[in-house]
């Protein structure tokens, strides 16, 4: 049986992908690490995100950020030093994945680690809205 869904009405043409890259990040939707997002308009009508990701433990080395397609994933990597004795662990160390959906034109401006808090910069420029006439011919 064909599976339905809001994108498959017969007026949203080309969201095929959208909806394939909205269904991964339900399936990828997991607690850790918490994170932030903030939004602001600059005064030239741009919209700036700042996505902050709480990676206590992490260095540069063992965070990795990639936007493709559409789509910004954070991975943090750690690996256990076994010359270290925890008497008590808290912290945790495990590997993460956490992905972000970007609106076309959002573009990623900066990225930067302290104080164990990953800042994740955006920038979406103020387009103008167009219109054009679709001229017709005849066969």
């Amino acid at each position: 049986m064909p599976r339905v869904s809001l994108f498959s009405a017969p007026f949203l043409l080309g969201f095929d992908a959208l909806e394939e890259r909205v269904d991964r990040l339900a399936r990828a939707a997991d607690g850790y690490p918490p994170y932030n997002i903030e939004r602001r308009v600059e005064e030239d009508g741009s919209e700036m995100f700042l996505i902050s990701i709480a990676v206590a433990g992490f260095d540069e080395t063992e965070l990795e950020i990639l936007a493709e397609d559409n789509q910004l994933v954070v991975r943090g990597r750690q690996k256990d030093d076994p010359s270290r004795q925890f008497l008590h662990r808290g912290i945790a160390a495990r590997q993460f994945q956490r992905s972000f959906l970007l609106a076309d034109g959002v573009v990623v401006q900066d990225a930067t680690l302290r104080n164990g808090m990953l800042g994740i910069e955006l920038k979406r420029p103020r387009t103008e809205k167009k219109a054009r006439r679709i001229d017709i011919r005849s066969a």
